[in-house]
């Protein structure tokens, strides 16, 4: 029962999670910081973030769910990190 719970893949995906939520919580932040000060420059690090952790996890689970291969997963996760890093890199240069 518990040799269940301390496979790899389990305590990837555990991971994982903890990082999705780590930057949600980030992100919320960052938000928060938009709101308060109307920085669009906040927001969009806000957007980066969350694609960053959150987005590049929740898409490669769905990805996964939905039968694609691995080199599907890893399309779509690095589509996502370019996307989140694109954004952080517009919040900086804004």
């Amino acid at each position: 029962m518990i040799g269940d719970l301390v496979t790899p893949s389990a305590i990837a995906v555990a991971s994982g999670a903890l990082t999705g939520i780590v930057g949600l919580f980030v992100a919320t932040l960052a938000y928060r910081g938009y709101r308060r000060n109307d920085s669009p420059m906040m927001r969009w690090l806000a957007v980066g973030i969350g694609l960053l952790t959150a987005g590049a996890f929740l898409t490669a689970i769905v990805v996964d769910q939905a039968g694609g291969s691995d080199t599907a997963v890893l399309l779509a996760r690095g589509l996502v990190t370019v996307a989140g890093l694109s954004a952080i890199l517009y919040a900086l240069l804004s």
